[in-house]
Formats: C-alpha cells, structure tokens, sequence
C-alpha cells in the first residue's frame, strides 16, 4: 500500500483532481488523528489495511488540529464544492445526523452491516447515534469517555490527597494544591472546545445525564437554576487553572500535569494515549484518574465514526476500509494505542490496559451523555456559539451575561 501523508495543505483540489482515474484508484482518508496517540492509532490501522489491500492506494488526509477544529472547516468546503474524500472522520450523534445526514451528503450504510453481521456487534445505543429516520450512515471505530480527571500521582501522594469525587472534594483539594503553590487545575483552552469539556460535565452531574440531555432537546431551559449554579461552579474552578491557559492547547495542559506542575486535568481519554504514548508515563504510577467531580456512574460519550459520501467513485474501496473499522482485528489495533475502548461489544479486553479494561465495563452499565463539546449533543451552530460563550466566559467571569448567551443560542437547537 503507497501511503501519502498530507499536510493541512492537501485539501486543496488540485492535489484531488488530477484526473479521475487518478482519483477513482486513491482511498483519501480524511480525519484530524495528527497527534498524540491518535497518529499511532491510525498509522496500526492503515498497516492493517495494507496488508489485507496491498492494491489499493492510500492518502493519509489528515489535517491537524484538536477535536477536529480545522479538519471540519476543510471538509466543509470540499463537501459544498461537491470535492468529497472518499471517507471521513465524522462524531456521532448531531454532527453526523444534523450536519452531514440532514444535507443529504452521506449514502446508507444499511447493506453494510447486513453484510457484515454487525447490527448486534454495536450497541443499539451507538448505532443509534449513527442513524436516522430509519438508515445507518456510518462505522463507529471507537468509544472515547470526557468525564475523566486526570491527576498526577506524585503530587497527590506527596500532599497526602485523595482524588476528588464531588465538586466539595475539588475545592478542598485545589485549595490545599495551591497553598503549596500548585496549580491544581490545568487547561489548554487556544481552542475553547477544553474549556466547554468542563462545562459540560459540570452540567451532566449537576442534571444528572437524562436532564443534561433534555437541554439539548429544549426540554430544559438553559437558564434553569441547574444550569446558573453550573456555571457558577463553572466560575469558581476557573481560578484555580493556569494564568498562561489561553495560549496553550490541551497537549500543554496535559504536560503540566505530567511534569507535576499542575495537578490535575479534564480532558477525554485520548489524554491516555498521550500521556504514554508520547509522554512514556506509566498508568496508575506517574498518573491516575477518575470520573470528573459528581459524575460517576455517568459517561460523556464521543464516539469516532466514518462512513460512505455521495459523490464518491471508489465506493467498493471504501467499503474495504469501513469493513476493517468496524472488525475486531480492527479495533484492536487501533483502540489501545488511541487510548479509547472499542466500539465491539466481542472486542478482545485482554489487548487493553486497566483504564480500558475498566472503561468498557462501565460502558455496559452507565447511563450515556453525549458531549456537547465534540458535536454529539447539538447542531454545530449551537455548539460553535456555546464555544464562543464559554470563551467569553472564561475571561469575564460573567454568570448572567454567560447565561444570557447560551439561552440566545438555543434558537440553533431546532
């Protein structure tokens, strides 16, 4: 298999367009896994791929840039210029279902997974975040969780603390941290989707996860008390982060942590790989975690997924591809080197470290959020104003002006 690797650069036409045989004979992979453990998640799934389809071409589109922040205003163009790769990392959930699915852009993935005898392979949970009005539109590859606190265990150990499981517990320990001049709560918010992260797994433990759902649906209004005290929990943990958090991105954060120059850090489980894929540290030595504050018993899901544009020539290529995806071998190898679980329910646990193995455990019995952050929650424009809210926020520090936002907002719920 020829492996091109493209920079944010590639998404331009002309590297696609040279001719449509050219284009008929390349499987153009499009996602944002340039970094952490992310990258060597994909490179073990391309090897794979490669060793089964020597004959297919591969380009590695990808664009960096986290949670996707640059990679979707790429595939935006290229999908409104009719210039689709011919598959793509997409969230499921809102993202895919309300993005891409509503515009009439995806094609049913239906036979696929007749095909493959996977409708009892997903959780109907998780295929149910990839489908709608009856029609399956695309492969989940992967489970990540974004309730998770991070915490270094050196620090904790040397000041005699525990990992906090309530929002009292968090300040009671942030406090102690930063009377020995710690900082007990680092963040990378350069891209304010770290800093929603935060917010909203204080709204899925202040709602519990069938109210932090009904937010989303308008249910709920987003000025309820619920959500006024959230953001004032929201406020207070904001002083204790970092004074340089507006400059760094969450790989910075996650190093203050790792270097024991902050404490702890929310951040979901792809922090995992980073921290010993790229960090080398060793799980449960140099660095522990637990649910964020409130919310045990819950999981903020962002689930990974790919699945089949309208447009695209090599459709039996990118069936290849999705078929590997969505296979034990396939998730297998991704999976532990990303720091994610499975998306199989008869993936092989023994291939997982003990955050995984504890992970797809509770994954059985917790009840779902889907991560308003990462798009599965909401429609991109209300996430994209949520954003631009929280950022305002993390400045200003404003409870009802930040409230006053996010009701304005709610218009892009519909």
């Amino acid at each position: 298999m020829m492996l091109v690797f493209a920079l944010a650069a590639c998404s331009s036409k002309s590297n696609g367009n040279d001719g449509k045989k050219n284009k008929k004979q390349e499987l153009e992979i499009f996602s944002w896994w340039t970094g952490a453990g992310e990258e060597d998640g994909l490179k073990a799934l391309l090897k794979l791929f490669g060793d089964k389809y020597p004959d297919v071409t591969v380009k590695n589109a990808a664009v960096a840039g986290g949670a996707g922040t640059n990679a979707k205003a790429v595939l935006a163009s290229r999908m409104q210029g009719n210039d689709p790769p011919s598959t793509f990392q997409v969230h499921g959930g809102a993202e895919l279902n309300s993005g891409w699915v509503a515009a009439g852009k995806m094609q049913p993935l239906n036979d696929l997974y007749k095909e493959q005898g996977w409708n009892d392979k997903f959780p109907q949970s998780l295929i149910d975040m990839v489908s709608k009005d009856g029609n399956i539109y695309s492969v989940p590859v992967d489970i990540h969780r974004g309730n998770v606190l991070w915490y270094n265990k050196k620090v904790f150990d040397d000041n005699g603390l525990q990992p906090p499981k309530t929002f009292d517990d968090f300040f009671k320990v942030a406090d102690a941290l930063k009377a020995k001049g710690i900082t007990p709560l680092a963040l990378g918010d350069k891209e304010p989707w770290t800093a929603t992260m935060i917010f909203e797994n204080i709204l899925v433990a202040n709602l519990g996860a069938d109210g932090y759902k009904k937010l989303w649906t308008g249910e709920i209004p987003l000025d309820d008390a619920k959500v006024k005290e959230s953001a004032e929990i929201f406020k207070k943990m904001m002083s204790y982060v970092n004074n340089d958090h507006s400059s760094r991105n969450w790989q910075d954060a996650s190093q203050l942590v790792a270097k024991g120059d902050a404490a702890m850090n929310v951040m979901g489980d792809w922090a995992k790989g980073y921290f010993v894929n790229d960090l080398k540290l060793k799980l449960n030595e140099d660095f522990g975690y637990t649910t964020t504050p409130g919310s045990s018993g819950m999981f903020m899901i962002i689930t990974d997924t790919f699945g089949l544009p309208k447009g695209v020539e090599n459709v039996a290529d990118v069936k290849k591809f999705l078929g590997l995806l969505g296979s034990v071998e396939g998730q297998d190898a991704f999976n532990p080197l990303k720091g994610s679980i499975p998306a199989r329910v008869d993936a092989d646990p023994s291939k997982y470290d003990d955050y995984g193995k504890s992970t797809i455990e509770d994954f059985k019995t917790a009840d779902l959020a889907p991560s308003l952050a990462h798009g599965s929650a909401a429609p991109e424009g209300f996430v994209t104003k949520v954003n631009q809210a929280v950022n305002i926020f993390v400045t200003q520090k404003d409870v009802n002006a930040f409230i006053s936002s996010l009701k304005n907002a709610a218009g892009d719920l519909k």
